[in-house]
């Protein structure tokens, strides 16, 4: 099961189109081309510290670990703030995020000002998916089950996951390695100089 989907089925993007006041199905083709890029954070996130997932455990329980989830599926404002404490730790700069916010308008179609208004949001979902299947909690619907953090970082992931995603993963994965940040990467720095 997708990322999205299971997003989806938690109420997820119905919770961010509300608070956006837009329609659900823009917010999930928002999500369908900014959730490459956002799994690529975390799975090279998850690389680059010295004790792999743990770490990556470890971080989003620092960001605030399954409360991410809960606080945008609550009906209270969503704190975005934190959900851009989020994208920092896996992009590394605001400009990174600005970039991936550009890219999936330019192939979903999707105004680039509501792709970075949900960016915070969906990392807010994403993370804490991930920290409360890494805690063995309850986050994900009967039908979907991700097989902890490893499962999903690998699965959607690992395998060659992103090449495997048609639209923003493919086109960004310029360098063919299946990872597409490296190449977002490479991208905002030239905005950088």
């Amino acid at each position: 099961m997708q990322i999205t989907e299971i997003l989806n089925q938690l109420g997820g993007l119905r919770s961010v189109a509300k608070e956006l006041g837009v329609d659900e199905a823009q917010v999930t083709a928002g999500a369908a081309a900014l959730m490459p890029a956002l799994l690529g954070g975390f799975k090279k996130q998850a690389q680059a510290q010295p004790s792999g997932l743990d770490g990556l455990v470890g971080m989003l329980g620092n960001l605030g670990g399954g409360g991410l989830l809960d606080d945008v599926l609550s009906p209270q404002p969503t704190n975005v703030g934190r959900g851009n404490d989020v994208l920092g730790q896996i992009f590394g700069s605001p400009e990174v995020s600005r970039t991936v916010a550009r890219n999936a308008a330019a192939t979903s179609g999707i105004d680039p000002a509501l792709l970075k208004k949900m960016l915070p949001m969906l990392a807010m979902l994403v993370a804490g998916f991930m920290a409360k299947q890494s805690m063995g909690q309850p986050a994900a619907p009967a039908s979907g089950a991700a097989g902890g953090l490893g499962g999903l970082l690998g699965g959607l992931l690992g395998q060659g996951g992103a090449s495997k995603a048609p639209g923003l993963a493919g086109m960004l994965d310029l360098n063919g390695d299946g990872n597409p940040l490296d190449d977002i990467l490479g991208l905002a720095s030239k905005f950088l100089r």
